[in-house]
């Protein structure tokens, strides 16, 4: 049988595949011991397990101690945040989020946007005080599931040396759009405004390697390789690279577009009033969801029927000598899933000692000997 993996576990040796229902079980297990209710836990689970489902271990489980473990237990992070809406219209809302798990916050803003579409053909919703809520994506498929077009954005902490600058100043403000079609998966559209997001520059740090030249530069604005400079003391560079040749100029103003409508917009944090996951400080991240109800506009077959016939042409385009494939947007994370949903999820062993340790500080052993018991060695598969 043929797999599709977009990204292979190397050096195999280093990782173990664990089922993603076993997982979820530990993530959710996880989210209770910090007092998160049981039906909260396993939203938030379900958003770090899709991501590693979905070939971004990047904002998986290998996350779990920088990004929610490290600031619940500082207590800059509130396990059960009052989630409440503080403005609306038909049309629109203002969510205060408590500074409560963005994971759990993103998924409740985003059902409130789908619900307001319904009613009024479109609908938005602006976050305040939040923190960071895994992948955009996630959030913007609840839409395109329902039938709608979703649209996710959100700002972070600085870690972009914005244009013709040096150091970190604005963050990296991811966009998603989902659009839904008759059959999966959906068009998913999912994308960090700077180069990388800074989870590759985690997972590199992790399996110890050098990354491109081009993804960031030191603090002195030299493009660098070391992933460790660019992680303690350099930058990530805006979509587009360095400078204006190439269009980092426009990986920028999407960043502001982003700090826009998620932060200043909101009433949240903007730039550098956005803190990191492990400050010590209360993050004050901002979101932005909007959701269009497309059978409004337009008989939802026909639509289907569009979208279809612009895949076609898509798909049809003549292919680069060098390219494997002609990828419709969200394309390899779905067929990534349907891989590690028969074969598990590759994950690196010192994110399964991670889960070991935090699992004997919260009282969840028993759920980390689930792990254990169910990792195997990665057995080469054939891919594709």
């Amino acid at each position: 049988m043929l797999y599709y993996e977009r990204s292979k576990p190397y050096p195999p040796e280093e990782y173990y595949r664990v089922p993603a229902s076993v997982l979820r079980e530990y993530v959710t297990e996880f989210f209770k011991a910090f007092g998160v209710p049981e039906k909260d836990a396993a939203i938030a689970a379900d958003v770090l397990v899709t991501a590693d489902l979905f070939g971004i271990e990047s904002h998986g489980v290998q996350r779990l101690r920088r990004y929610y473990y490290t600031p619940l237990k500082r207590g800059v992070v509130k396990p059960h945040g009052n989630i409440r809406v503080i403005k609306e219209g038909p049309t629109y809302a203002i969510v205060d989020g408590g500074d409560g798990i963005g994971l759990i916050i993103g998924v409740k803003a985003m059902k409130l946007a789908i619900k307001k579409a319904k009613e009024n053909v479109v609908g938005f919703v602006l976050v305040r005080n939040s923190s960071h809520y895994g992948i955009a994506g996630y959030h913007a498929k609840i839409a395109s599931d329902e039938g709608l077009i979703g649209i996710a954005m959100s700002n972070s902490q600085p870690l972009v040396a914005y244009t013709n600058t040096i150091g970190r100043n604005v963050g990296t403000n991811p966009i998603a759009v989902a659009i839904p079609t008759r059959d999966p998966p959906p068009i998913l559209i999912d994308m960090a405004t700077s180069v990388v997001p800074i989870g590759k520059i985690e997972v590199a740090l992790r399996l110890k390697r050098r990354i491109p030249l081009g993804w960031g530069i030191d603090r002195d604005g030299n493009l660098i390789e070391d992933p460790e400079k660019i992680f303690n003391e350099g930058a990530l560079l805006p979509l587009g690279g360095l400078g204006e040749v190439l269009g980092g100029h426009k990986g920028s103003c999407l960043i502001i577009l982003v700090d826009v409508l998620s932060g200043i917009l909101s009433g949240s944090g903007w730039g550098p009033y956005v803190n990191s996951p492990v400050s010590g400080k209360v993050p004050k991240v901002g979101h932005f969801f909007a959701a269009i109800d497309v059978k409004s506009i337009i008989p939802i077959e026909e639509f289907y029927n569009r979208i279809e016939e612009y895949k076609r042409y898509i798909k049809g385009l003549k292919k680069h000598p060098n390219a494997d494939n002609i990828w419709i947007p969200g394309e390899k994370a779905w067929l990534t899933m349907q891989t590690r949903l028969k074969i598990g999820i590759p994950v690196h062993k010192s994110v399964i000692e991670e889960l070991g340790e935090m699992s004997a500080t919260l009282g969840i052993s028993a759920v980390y000997e689930k792990v254990l018991e169910s990792a195997r060695p990665i057995v080469e598969v054939k891919t594709k």
